[in-house]
């Protein structure tokens, strides 16, 4: 395996500002994550904070156990009982089969910079992710993409779910899923590891009750050696950890909305994107209405109401059910990082650029908690290579880092017209124009005679210019059955390094390589250790 960095040119503002140390972005964080001594500095910040270490632990091995997690991880969950241990963490929604790829570069990155920092810092680093148990859009992560000739195929889990049901509370369809995966490894290619992979994949399946539980015990597969914990943010017995922690985001609710609103106005004054909405109305808590998952605001009167008046609780309602019935309660995407930070002793967050965007309007809203926001590092971002798309690449003289920003179609335009002198589109182009130019005088002719005379002409140049269109399209038609085996060989390559126009990790699920190589490839990337101010890597398989 090589791997070798390359800039990212298609990044949002706020994002190269971010990665730049701009201060128009670093003011909205307390930390600069690319400055030296930052984890110490942070480490030190945390030596006093107050972490419920042994209802914690407790949780995290009663879940982990469950999914059935390696000793690695076991061992982990003890580490953190220490009042030194610390954590790196990250979250992401349970897709099916890890979901893309961007899941598991998260998960690396969270490895890589917990194992580097227990050996700068000398005390335990755990490395945590956060399965967003309890959000709600199925449809968000119900499928995976495979190439299927020259385009990405979407596989879709067909599960009718009713209602906005928490992802961690829907049952897995068990014939259903089943029949996904075979139809899934009917498209895959048979290989030494496909059989293996197959009958885990269906051991997995007969062994969880929900869609977490498969996306667990894939993930411990994957990350067997490396005290991955996991931790699903939906679970009951979470929600009964945080119950304390919902009665303080309640108390604080006014001041939090406030916070988040007037970072939220300020940053986009200064013309950065963001990937939220804030309304001063906001109260940042969901509830849970039987079935149905409820986005409480606040209204002019004070009470917590759906946004369809479906429901409706004072404060001290509130405030009785985070005591009493707290697995009612759930955060958005506002105060997940204050639960997440309320619950973790967090030497450092790491955040896809998504993320990041929304966290630079919760500084305040840390802060009104009697938090700080820890560092948030980008998460390592890679685009795997196959040794058929680097020939190719050389073939065709096309520079890696082009294709992963830019992609493979105006050099597979370029190319075919290339195969002609004149190009074709050139020459019906200008024929088109000359057609225009000379039909002209009649067509003004025709007017002055009799507007019918008018129009009747000027159906004539459409006529003649679409005869021209139809002999286009077909020379066209015959130059690309002409080299098919090189127009192939160009969506190949487009499909690889910048499927469906963005980078590879937003639309292909590791199945395909781990088919191919083996879950090594995965194991070998996360036992290197890549520095987290390069934009991209490279990774050549």
């Amino acid at each position: 395996m090589r791997i070798q960095p390359i800039n990212i040119q298609t990044q949002n503002k706020l994002i190269q500002d971010y990665r730049n140390e701009q201060e128009t972005v670093m003011q909205h964080f307390d930390y600069n994550p690319f400055e030296s001594g930052v984890f110490q500095k942070r480490a030190k910040d945390l030596q006093n904070k107050n972490v419920n270490r042994e209802q914690l632990t407790e949780v995290l091995h009663k879940l982990n156990t469950k999914w059935n997690a390696p000793l690695s991880t076991l061992g982990n969950i003890e580490r953190l009982k220490q009042d030194d241990s610390l954590v790196v963490i990250a979250g992401q929604q349970a897709g099916l089969l890890t979901g893309p790829m961007y899941t598991i570069n998260k998960l690396i990155s969270v490895i890589q910079l917990a194992r580097q920092q227990e050996e700068q810092l000398g005390v335990p680093v755990i490395p945590v992710f956060w399965i967003a148990g309890e959000d709600h859009d199925f449809d968000e992560i119900n499928h995976i993409y495979l190439q299927d000739n020259s385009k990405m195929k979407k596989h879709k889990l067909l599960q009718r779910i009713v209602g906005k049901k928490a992802v961690s509370d829907i049952a897995v369809d068990d014939d259903q899923a089943s029949e996904w995966i075979d139809t899934l490894f009917m498209e895959l290619g048979e290989t030494s590891r496909t059989n293996d992979l197959y009958h885990s994949l269906k051991t997995y399946l007969a062994n969880s009750e929900t869609y977490i539980d498969f996306f667990a015990q894939i993930i411990f597969r994957l990350f067997a050696e490396e005290g991955l914990v996991l931790i699903d943010s939906n679970d009951a017995k979470v929600r009964k950890l945080e119950s304390s922690y919902f009665i303080d985001l309640i108390e604080r609710q006014s001041k939090t909305t406030d916070s988040i609103h007037d970072a939220f106005l300020e940053i986009t004054k200064l013309n950065y994107s963001l990937s939220i909405e804030s309304d001063p109305n906001d109260a940042n808590l969901f509830y849970q209405n039987g079935e149905e998952r409820v986005l409480l605001i606040r209204n002019d009167d004070g009470y917590w109401v759906g946004k369809h008046n479906e429901i409706k609780f004072t404060t001290e309602e509130m405030l009785s059910i985070a005591k009493n019935e707290p697995e009612l309660l759930s955060n958005n995407v506002m105060t997940r990082p204050l639960m997440q930070e309320m619950v973790f002793p967090s030497l450092a967050f790491i955040g896809g650029p998504g993320e990041i965007s929304y966290w630079s309007v919760l500084k305040g809203a840390f802060h009104v908690n009697n938090l700080k926001m820890p560092p948030v590092i980008p998460r390592l971002s890679f685009t795997f290579m196959e040794r058929n798309v680097e020939k190719l690449l050389h073939k065709y003289d096309i520079p890696v880092e082009y294709a992963v920003n830019t992609g493979i179609l105006d050099c597979k335009q370029n190319w075919l017209e290339s195969k002609t002198d004149p190009p074709v589109v050139q020459l019906s182009s200008q024929l088109k124009q000359t057609i225009d130019e000379a039909h002209k005088p009649l067509r003004e002719l025709a007017q002055s005679i009799r507007s019918d005379i008018g129009d009747l002409a000027d159906k004539n140049l459409t006529y003649l210019l679409r005869d021209v269109a139809f002999l286009e399209k077909r020379m066209i038609k015959s130059i690309e059955e002409k080299y098919e085996m090189e127009i192939y060989e160009f969506d190949t390559m487009q499909l690889a390094m910048r499927p469906n126009g963005g980078l590879q990790e937003r639309i292909w699920n590791p199945l395909p390589w781990i088919n191919q190589y083996g879950i090594e490839f995965i194991k070998e990337l996360t036992d290197e250790s890549c520095s987290y101010e390069h934009d991209h890597y490279i990774v050549y398989l």
